[in-house]
């Protein structure tokens, strides 16, 4: 069944309507030596928000602070209408030990110089950007609790952090009436499939939409790469995404066999690959909105065409026998049908979605 951008979704727990794909703003500003200078960033604005798409994704270090004083600049008079989301925890300023981590301090100063690059007075949706592992989990949460009652934050989430201490956060946050965790951010697409392990069934369990960010893998699942990319030496020296994917082991035989299943599919169905591998993320349980992070309008185009994309079962099917992952334990155990013969025997039980 086809979506449109206005087809919204509640994020998590919350009652916070966002559209199913997320607008990335990573690309906005090109101080990190790619991405969209500032009139094309404006063009991929106008096209998200023009379609009718209101849930925008930055951070705080995203080149340099460009990125959120580029949206700033874009908002204008549609603020109340567009929930934004940003992040805090890595470094801001190298030799200043407290301009980075999850600590009170740099929560605090973060959120105050985003909210003056975004020009606005409050935040949608606020991250933890990364886990830091110093901070005590408490600290974290009432200061997120104390932005929150003073309106400068309206929900918080968190990204980049093992399953188990977002689920003890959010047992924390109930229990002491804390602001929950609605949103979990994680990088999940066909080639990252680990976050279905725990991440994943966590988030649905604990009340966090999922909110997977590079869904094409970085471009890979787009079908751009080949195997003679696999031979290309010098990773990460020139600077190019290519380099960039190999340096980070992204392009592999592996990968690049469940691309070409991708492809297959895309062929089949009349669409590009990259719509198909947003479309499978876009459908994936837990999920409430894939952040899609074009650099040109036609790429963002080419994108919002994934929510138009239908699948047969044979399809889904063949997608995930490809980018199938190994469990681990206990799941593999737990799932396997020894386990299920000598817990149920023959009872059929149905259980929650």
């Amino acid at each position: 069944m086809s979506l449109t951008l206005d087809t919204y979704r509640l994020l998590g727990r919350s009652g916070l309507r966002v559209s199913p794909l997320a607008l990335g703003a990573a690309t906005f500003g090109t101080e990190w030596g790619w991405g969209a200078e500032r009139d094309e960033a404006r063009k991929l604005f106008d096209l998200y928000v023009g379609r009718g798409g209101n849930f925008i994704d930055t951070a705080d270090t995203y080149t340099n602070g460009s990125s959120e004083r580029l949206l700033g600049e874009f908002i204008g008079d549609d603020r109340d209408g567009l929930v934004l989301a940003t992040k805090y925890s890595p470094l801001r300023r190298p030799g200043d030990p407290n301009s980075g981590g999850a600590h009170r301090k740099n929560l605090f100063t973060s959120v105050e110089a985003s909210l003056r690059r975004l020009g606005t007075d409050y935040i949608d949706l606020l991250y933890l950007h990364v886990w830091d592992f110093t901070t005590s989990v408490e600290e974290i949460l009432r200061g997120m609790d104390d932005l929150v009652r003073q309106g400068k934050v309206l929900y918080v989430g968190i990204s980049n952090t093992p399953a188990w201490q977002v689920s003890r956060m959010q047992a924390i946050a109930d229990l002491r009436g804390w602001s929950p965790l609605v949103a979990l951010q994680i990088e999940h697409n066909l080639l990252q499939r680990t976050g279905e392990r725990d991440l994943i069934p966590m988030a649905r369990e604990m009340g966090l939409g999922v909110v997977p960010y590079s869904p094409l893998a970085g471009g890979v699942l787009s079908g751009k790469y080949s195997r003679d990319d696999l031979a290309a030496t010098g990773a990460g020296a020139d600077g190019t995404r290519r380099s960039f994917n190999l340096a980070l082991g992204a392009l592999t035989e592996r990968n690049l066999a469940i691309t070409d299943v991708v492809k297959q599919v895309a062929a089949e169905l009349g669409r590009t690959p990259a719509q198909v591998g947003l479309a499978w993320v876009l459908r994936r349980p837990g999920v409430t909105a894939p952040i899609i992070g074009a650099r040109t309008p036609a790429q963002l185009e080419d994108n919002l065409g994934a929510l138009e994309v239908d699948f047969t079962d044979a399809q889904l099917a063949r997608l995930d026998e490809a980018s199938a992952i190994d469990l681990g334990a206990p799941h593999a155990m737990l799932a396997s049908d020894h386990i299920r013969r000598v817990t149920r025997g023959e009872l059929k039980i149905e259980t929650r979605g």
